[in-house]
């Protein structure tokens, strides 16, 4: 579809602007994404090599090579029913708001003020601790390849790890707060790099690997090890959480929707495509890792580099070889984090313009020289800082904000493809439609992410104490819990003021739904 303009009331629009008008909101950015450009934000976040080795020392305990190699498929399968459901809704209504807005407008009328407020402020953390998970991943990284440089002597201390943290959140809100122009054409860049990184360690890792460390096909997909103290058939499940980490952030596309051209199309297409090109070209990358990593997978994990993937790389690619992809990685890792801090910035802009968020009159705000929302940039940073302090409590809380991203992201998720079909109102798709089979694939996402969040607030062994406790629990049920009362808070609480997604445009326009009377009428006037 081409962005044929049109005429309506003496004002020039384009389909894309006609069809955000629709939905109740007024262009405020600039449309500069093409499809493809998009296709590269959201690859680059999902990454695979950088993604992979962040994620390797949760799934090589969990069953060794199999469960890294047949975990990934199976739940790959998972991951493709989410994109696919949440792709649907996106064709039907590009917003930035995207999951809070669908909750609202296809919820039932008792409950979709609750819902939009629960799910917007789930997916809000659910991107702040995903920055702040990616920054600190890349924090690890770093010193890993320092300590590799100094064959082990270095230590980091963890008052190092967060001040090069810090240095890393300012340096990508920096970035983050750049024209819309220059965030979109250097996606190419991004795109082409992590797909190179990929093709050369496709091609190292098998030729440089010495003899002793090559594995058989038997034992990469037939020999399963479980380190850990739970039953076999729970560590397999628990090895889904490495590509439950790595294909994250799905619907990063749709909070970049109000910047891309032919948004109803460009944003499923994205979804669809960086989610399949993940799941096949990390399977590939897990099966090349297996196959040249040894069959010692006690002395990978407790190696003194701290990161079961650098390891790897060094017994096959020796010191140089080593610090060269990881040069290349922590490039990338960095990419992916600017990324999810763009999206991050675009969901909280967005439940600011919707009145939601504390400072909102604030956070709804548009640089007028750079054309992005710049004040939301650096909310969502100092968010993500402030989260890190975490780490001074210990591995335990620290990663408990790695999880609480996966189980806030899934909890936001679930909702709007669960009342899109039980919500009782009207949808009509859009370019992109699974038609009759879109019931069984929001049924089977729904049982995927629903035993997730179950598998994700677990505790990492039987009889937890108090420095190997899962505190997701404790951080998502906290976050949910503070959240409901500040909607119920008695005089004051969003009960009493939020009415759901606002109309912003001047000149209504009919809503996508069944009527616009379920958007509020609000001045065009910033909050």
């Amino acid at each position: 579809m081409s962005a044929m303009e049109l005429e309506k009331g003496g004002v020039t629009q384009t389909k894309d602007e006609e069809l955000l008008a629709s939905l109740g909101y007024k262009q405020e950015f600039r449309r500069e994404f093409a499809w493809y450009e998009l296709l590269g934000l959201a690859f680059s976040i999902i990454g695979i090599v950088q993604s992979v080795a962040s994620v390797l020392v949760y799934s090589i305990p969990n069953g060794g090579p199999a469960a890294m190699v047949w975990g990934w498929f199976t739940c790959c399968i998972f991951l493709m029913s989410i994109a696919l459901a949440i792709a649907e809704l996106a064709s039907a209504a590009p917003t930035s708001g995207g999951l809070y807005y669908w909750s609202f407008n296809f919820s039932s009328k008792r409950y979709r003020r609750i819902l939009c407020w629960l799910v917007g402020y789930s997916n809000s953390i659910a991107y702040i601790a995903a920055f702040a998970s990616a920054d600190y991943a890349t924090s690890l990284q770093i010193f890993a390849a320092v300590t590799i440089g100094s064959n082990g002597t270095f230590i980091p201390t963890t008052g190092q790890i967060y001040g090069l943290f810090c240095g890393l959140v300012v340096f990508h809100a920096i970035l983050s707060s750049a024209a819309t122009k220059f965030i979109a054409r250097i996606q190419i860049f991004y795109m082409a790099l992590n797909i190179l990184i990929f093709v050369a360690l496709l091609i190292a890792l098998p030729v440089a690997t010495p003899p002793e460390f090559k594995n058989s096909a038997s034992f990469v997909f037939g020999n399963f090890q479980n380190l850990t103290l739970w039953p076999s058939g729970f560590a397999f499940l628990l090895s889904f959480l490495a590509p439950a980490w790595v294909i994250g952030g799905i619907d990063s596309s749709v909070h970049i929707s109000e910047e891309v051209k032919n948004a109803n199309v460009a944003v499923p297409r994205s979804i669809i495509v960086s989610t399949g090109l993940g799941c096949v070209l990390g399977w590939g990358f897990i099966v090349s890792v297996a196959f040249n990593m040894g069959t010692d997978l006690i002395s990978i994990l407790s190696n003194p580099i701290g990161q079961p993937m650098a390891t790897i790389l060094f017994n096959s690619l020796g010191l140089k070889g080593t610090l060269a992809v990881f040069s290349l990685i922590i490039v990338t890792i960095n990419m992916a984090s600017m990324n999810v801090l763009v999206a991050t910035s675009r969901q909280i802009f967005a439940f600011s313009r919707d009145g939601a968020l504390p400072l909102s009159k604030y956070l709804y705000r548009i640089n007028s020289y750079t054309g992005t929302p710049v004040i939301a940039v650096m909310f969502s940073a100092t968010g993500a800082m402030l989260l890190g302090l975490l780490s001074f409590a210990g591995p335990a809380a620290i990663g408990a904000i790695f999880t609480m991203g996966v189980v806030c992201t899934y909890i936001a998720y679930s909702i709007p493809i669960a009342v899109r079909h039980i919500g009782g109102q009207n949808f009509t798709p859009g370019p992109f439609s699974l038609g009759i089979f879109s019931p069984l694939v929001a049924f089977v996402a729904l049982g995927y992410m629903t035993v997730m969040i179950v598998i994700l607030i677990f505790p990492t062994e039987p009889a937890p104490t108090a420095e190997n406790m899962n505190y997701t629990v404790v951080v998502v049920g906290g976050i949910l819990v503070l959240s409901t009362i500040y909607y119920f808070l008695p005089g004051i609480g969003g009960r009493h003021w939020f009415t759901g997604p606002v109309r912003t445009v001047v000149d209504p326009v009919p809503s996508i739904k069944d009527g616009a009377d379920s958007l509020s009428e609000k001045d065009s006037q910033q909050n």
